[in-house]
Parts: C-alpha cells; structure tokens; sequence
C-alpha cells in the first residue's frame, strides 16, 4: 500500500512539472510554421526557433509582426510572447518579416536564405502597390522574377501565355495602358530571354539592387504634426529620418542622416530628437498614437544601430559568414562554369551525331542511286548484247547472200550466150549482180562496224557495272555510326574535382582558382557597367514605346509626381537625400519648424 502511494505521488510530481505550451503558427513569405511553446517563453525564445528552422544567421534585420487594432507591432526580445497585447486565441499567429533593410543588398544580404525572403517581401510591396515603381522598371523587375521562378527561357516550353496565370505587375500598371495580357506577356519575355545563364540567387540579387533605388523601397510611414500643427510624414529608413509632404511620399522635404542623431525620445504622443550638435536645438513632433511612438522609436534604434555597424568593421560572425559565403559563390560558380561545359559538350556531340546521321543519310541515298544506276547498267549490257548478236547473224547472212550472188555471177559469166540478146540480157544481170554483191559488201562492212561498236558499248556497260559494284562495297565497308551517348571528354586538370559522396561535401580552392575568379569578377564589373548602361537605353525605349498606349486620365498623383522628377532630371534616392543634406542641421531644423 505504501508503494502505492508512492507511485501515486511520484505520477502526481512528474504531471504537475510537465510545462505548459500554446500553438504559435508563424507565417512567412513563402510558407507557414506551428510551433508548440512554452507559457514562459520570451519574444527570444520564439524568434531564435524561427531562426534556427529556417537556417537564418541574419536575423539582425527580421522580426516578428502582429496587428494591433489596425496597427503594426513587433514582437520583444525581452518580454514573454504572451504579454504582448496579441489574440489569446490558438494558434497565436505571427509573420516573420524583414524589419530592417539594407543601404547595398548586394553587400549586405550574405545568405541565400536572406536574399530569398528580401526578395519576396519587396516583390510583394511591389505588386501590392506599397512600394512606386514605373511602368518600364516594372516590365524589368518582372523579367528578372521570371528568371529566378523558371530558369533560363526555352522557347520550345515558355510558349506563348505561359504567363497568364502569374501575378507580375502591379494593376496600377496594367491599369494605366490600352495594352493586352498577350503585349504585356511579350515585352516581359523578350527581357526574360536576355536573363539567360543567371542561376535563382542571381535573379533575385539583380531584382533587389533595381528595386533598392525606388524612391519608397525600405522606408516606414508615419503621420506626424509640427509645432505649428501642419501635418507632414515621417519617413524611418536604413539612411535616417525624412519629412513629406503627405502628397508626395517620392521626395523628402528635409532629411537628417542617423550620424547628425543623438538621442530619440518620446512623451505620450510627442516624440522629441536631439541632434549630434549640441548647439542645435531639439525638433519635436506629434503622432496619432502612443503605440505608434513605440514603434517609431524601435525603428529608429534598429535602422541607427545598423547603419553604425555598416560603418565599423565586421564582426567575426559576420567575416566568417561572407568568407563562407564567397566560397559558396566561387563553388557555385565553378559548378555552373563545369555544367555549361558540358553542356557545351554534348551540344557538340548532338552536332556530331546529327552531322552523322545526315552524312550516313546521304551515304544510303548514293547506294540506292548506285543500285538503281547497277540495275540500269545490267539491263543496257544485256540489250547491247542481244543487238550485238542479232546484228552478227544479220552481218553472216548478209556475207552468205553476197557469196551466193558473187556464185551467180561467175556461173552467168562462165555460161556461154550465143546470141547477142541474151549477151545483152546477160551483161545486164552481170551488171546487176554486181551492183547488188557491191551492196550487199557495203551493207555488210556497214553491219560488222556496227557490230564492234556494240561489243564496245557492251564492254563499257561491264565497266560502268564494275565501277558501280565497286562503289556499293566501298559504302557497305565504311565504319559504323558512333554510339548515341558519347562519354563526355575528361574535364582539363587545373579546374578542382567536386565530388558528392553521400551527404557530404568536399571543395578545394587553388591559387590559381582565386586568380582566375579574382580576373571573372573585375570582368563581371565591367561587364555591370556596360549592362547598366545598356539596361538604361532599353528602360527609356520601352517607356517610348508604350507612351502612345497610356490613358493620361488613369494617372496616379505617384505617377505624376515621378513624371516630374523624371522631367527634371531626377537623380537617384541616394543623391537626392544626400542634397537634402547639404544645408546645416540648423536650417533643416529651423524648415522642419517652419513648415
């Protein structure tokens, strides 16, 4: 009974230390996630599972989104998951989404993993309109979208409307242009076509180092009011804060880059910023809303800490992740330099094997022509020969009638006429037979060089057999058509192995190999530059061409606006904030209060 008890209470001790969990379903961009997680959790404990399961290392620029009451909020590290202002409801649902973006994707966004949810995250700001593009950058950004989902274009699979089912524009687009889905489809893919050779990762890359420089990419609105109450737009982004003119979310007013920032404070709904130099006064500015000044201000810490830590060396994380990363790159590279090899190979060896099944082709098209011209020569042999024959037994009678009269003649002659009529009538028939033997020698000199000639012809119909005999063997005797699949040529010795022996891995990196790819990459950048310069003629060309078909009437104010920025000679986003700075922090200030 004791023992009983015992494991009673043992039962009750190990029920009772069992945690208690909740369901979080996690929603990113390209799929969804349930986690089970412990009541006790922090906001960490979460997003390092996140993390962890999706294989990201950068987790520097994510986060953990929910809605409040039509707001966006982010989960804290440091506070348990539950706490948060969230639906006690299960599943507990978040998205995992950049919160953070990058001044250079291209140097910054190290992982695969990284560029691949930067990559959909903007793609869909894009299409959903929250992000301006132009029509023309559109059609560019959406070739380069079909390259990284279907591969290198093939004509004889990417057929005419492959595309109609797939989300590529934004409708403001489609909208804005008396174009069908066919002419759309058609300009899409006929840059699509020029993407050739660019593996996923590449696409993506190319995808966001255009999009990077749309004026709205990466940057978090607010509605905000001056001292004066006018109301304006607080822009938060990777450079520092802008002011806009709610009508014109494309070109700030004023900016101030974090490095001119020294401190970020907020009081209820007045959020107050003190600037590097001391001398200056504070600027403070009102919101709508006490949660939205939390989140600006988590904003703000995010965007200054990392464009601080762009202007300092790595960290080791970080150097052993890009050294990992280049390798991965180099290897990459190697492996499609290695397949295109190959590739090229057995597009020679199809060549071959098409060039020898047409040379094998003709070959058994000369041997019909010689059978047919052997069929033809035997049958001529054989009439040449029997009109060789009959004309020698024409020949042989001819000579036996011309004996017989020649038999006559000297029979006539050697018969004796008596009289003078008959002598007369005799030398006639003389006369006669002698004509007619003369003839008939004539006829048969006639008939026996006809006969030569025939037996001539006959010998050169024998020989002409001969040779087509001859020629019929040479073609049957010739070798053999080579196997279908020739073994592809050995790989030459200075490009390192790259072997797969079960799950593992192996790469080795020569000196030569680095030269060489150090030689591809400076080439890769003039080759950029050209690219650029051409991806720019094509840009202004394609907007050329489908200014005619616009409807003037269906323009946005962002479109209008970014025709006049365009007009003007619009520079980039970068130069454009850079010569909103060159006033002093004082004046910007001072405008800021004035507006």
């Amino acid at each position: 009974m004791a023992g009983a008890i015992a494991s009673r209470m043992s039962f009750s001790s190990l029920k009772r230390k069992q945690p208690k969990t909740f369901t979080v379903r996690i929603v990113t961009m390209d799929a969804e996630m349930e986690f089970n997680c412990e009541m006790k959790w922090k906001g960490k404990d979460l997003f390092d599972l996140v993390c962890r399961t999706l294989g990201l290392r950068e987790t520097w620029f994510f986060g953990l989104q929910y809605t409040i009451k039509d707001t966006v909020a982010w989960l804290k590290m440091d506070k348990k998951v539950l706490d948060h202002d969230v639906s006690k409801e299960e599943p507990v649902t978040f998205h995992f989404l950049a919160k953070f973006y990058p001044e250079n994707a291209e140097e910054e966004l190290v992982q695969e993993i990284t560029q691949h949810l930067f990559f959909l995250q903007v793609k869909k700001q894009i299409l959903d309109e929250k992000i301006y593009c132009p029509p023309e950058a559109s059609v560019l950004l959406a070739s380069y979208a079909v390259q990284a989902k279907y591969g290198d274009y093939d004509p004889s699979v990417h057929k005419r409307g492959f595309l109609a089912q797939e989300e590529l524009l934004p409708k403001r687009v489609i909208n804005l242009y008396q174009m069908t889905p066919e002419m759309w489809e058609e300009r899409i893919t006929a840059w699509y076509a020029e993407h050739r050779g660019r593996a996923r990762d590449e696409a993506e890359m190319e995808y966001l180092k255009i999009a990077q420089d749309l004026e709205m990419y990466g940057v978090n609105y607010f509605a905000i009011r001056n001292k004066k109450g006018t109301e304006l737009l607080l822009g938060v982004d990777a450079l520092g804060l802008h002011i806009y003119d709610p009508e014109n979310r494309l070109t700030p007013k004023i900016s101030f880059p974090w490095n001119e920032i020294r401190n970020i404070s907020y009081s209820d709904k007045e959020f107050t910023i003190k600037p590097l130099d001391k001398k200056i006064d504070v600027f403070k500015f009102n919101s709508s809303k006490l949660r939205v000044n939390k989140l600006i201000l988590q904003l703000c810490i995010g965007n200054h800490d990392l464009f601080m830590r762009r202007r300092k060396a790595d960290s080791l994380e970080v150097q052993q992740m890009k050294a990992q990363a280049r390798e991965e790159k180099a290897r990459k590279q190697m492996e499609r330099q290695r397949l295109a090899r190959e590739k090229q190979m057995r597009e020679e060896a199809e060549r071959t094997r098409d060039e020898l099944e047409r040379r094998l082709l003709q070959m058994k098209e000369e041997a019909t022509m010689a059978n047919e011209a052997l069929m033809r020569s035997e049958e001529t042999a054989d009439l040449l020969a029997e009109k060789a024959q009959i004309t020698e037994e024409e020949a042989k009678l001819l000579a036996q009638k011309a004996a017989e009269a020649e038999q006559e003649m000297q029979r006539i002659k050697a018969t004796a006429i008596r009289t003078e009529e008959e002598k007369r009538l005799m030398e006639q028939k003389v006369l006669e037979a002698e004509v007619l033997a003369l003839k008939m020698a004539e006829e048969s000199e006639r008939r026996a060089k006809e006969a030569d000639q025939l037996k001539q012809d006959l010998q050169e119909a024998r020989e002409a057999e001969r040779r087509a005999k001859q020629k019929l063997l040479e073609i049957a005797t010739k070798p053999t058509y080579p196997p279908m699949n020739p073994i592809p040529a050995p790989l030459p010795p200075d490009i390192p192995s790259f072997n797969l022996v079960g799950d593992s891995l192996s790469f080795d990196f020569k000196d030569t190999d680095m030269k060489r790819l150090s030689m591809e990459i400076e080439k890769e950048k003039v080759e950029y530059m050209e690219k650029s310069k051409h991806l720019q003629e094509q840009l202004n060309e394609l907007k050329t061409e489908i200014e005619a078909l616009k409807l003037k009437e269906r323009e946005t104010a962002l479109d209008i606006l970014h025709n006049e920025n365009s007009d003007r000679g619009g520079s980039s986003k970068h130069n454009t904030i850079k010569k909103l700075t060159l006033q002093s922090a004082k004046s910007r200030v001072a405008f800021f209060e004035e507006l």
